[in-house]
């Protein structure tokens, strides 16, 4: 069987999303932005701004496993695509990513992700963090590569608030990945080899991530599954591109 059959038998096995009430009903205690708050993994404090997204169980999915070695990143080039907070550049720094590209659309959060990785990472670094201010990979330095890219998007796909910073942190929902994986293919930012780390569930519609990254010559793996016995199953998907012909 060929990557495209394998990705789409994988697309045809995805769950369907929950309703829409369960879903607005799952992310209320998300929605608390405003205030300033703190966090702490590893034993590492982080300090949390207003608008700054605060990790959650999802995202450990991601930063845990990039600094224990599941997602290798020592010495290869690392893209943190909505890096928020910075844990997962941090995580990187410390497992010895060659280079680091924080990524966010808000500012203050590529900020922030800045401060925590001078703090935590600081000079014992092996290479330089490289901040970046950019709706996905709009603004991305032009003829930078990345062998890894992971994400934990805001792809809740129904609306939870009206609050734009609730909006941009939880529920952009699909349309997000479309452009992601249309941007990463026409940009050519994966590296021959490279991998790229998508957390979803099933909040989002995870049929229609899959399937944009198929149409983008995307092929996917579910590389982990978490139930949390609520409803919401977490998927961590790896892609890779797809082979040539």
């Amino acid at each position: 069987m060929n990557d495209a059959a394998r990705g789409r038998d994988l697309l045809d096995a995805l769950p369907e999303s929950l309703s829409a009430e369960r879903i607005v009903a799952l992310n209320q205690s998300r929605t608390d932005l405003h205030g300033r708050r703190e966090y702490e993994w590893n034993g590492l404090r982080f300090e949390v701004p207003p608008g700054v997204f605060l990790p959650g169980h999802t995202s450990r999915m991601i930063y845990d496993r990039l600094f224990d070695g599941r997602i290798e990143v020592r010495g290869r080039r690392y893209v943190a695509m909505g890096v928020g907070l910075g844990v997962e550049a941090v995580a990187a720094g410390l497992a010895g990513a060659r280079e680091i590209h924080a990524v966010d659309v808000h500012s203050d959060s590529v900020a922030t992700a800045a401060r925590h990785f001078e703090r935590h990472v600081g000079s014992s670094a092996r290479s330089p963090l490289v901040p970046v201010v950019a709706d996905v990979f709009e603004g991305f330095p032009d003829g930078a590569r990345a062998d890894v890219i992971t994400f934990n998007p805001p792809a809740v796909r129904q609306p939870v608030s009206d609050d734009p910073d609730v909006v941009r942190n939880v529920c952009e929902g699909t349309p997000l990945l479309e452009r992601f994986f249309a941007q990463l293919a026409a940009r050519e930012i994966l590296a021959p080899g490279g991998e790229v780390f998508v957390v979803a569930s099933t909040t989002a519609d995870l049929r229609g991530i899959v399937g944009h990254a198929l149409e983008h010559g995307f092929v996917p793996e579910i590389r982990d599954l978490h139930d949390w016995q609520d409803g919401v199953v977490t998927h961590l998907f790896r892609f890779v591109r797809q082979a040539a012909a």
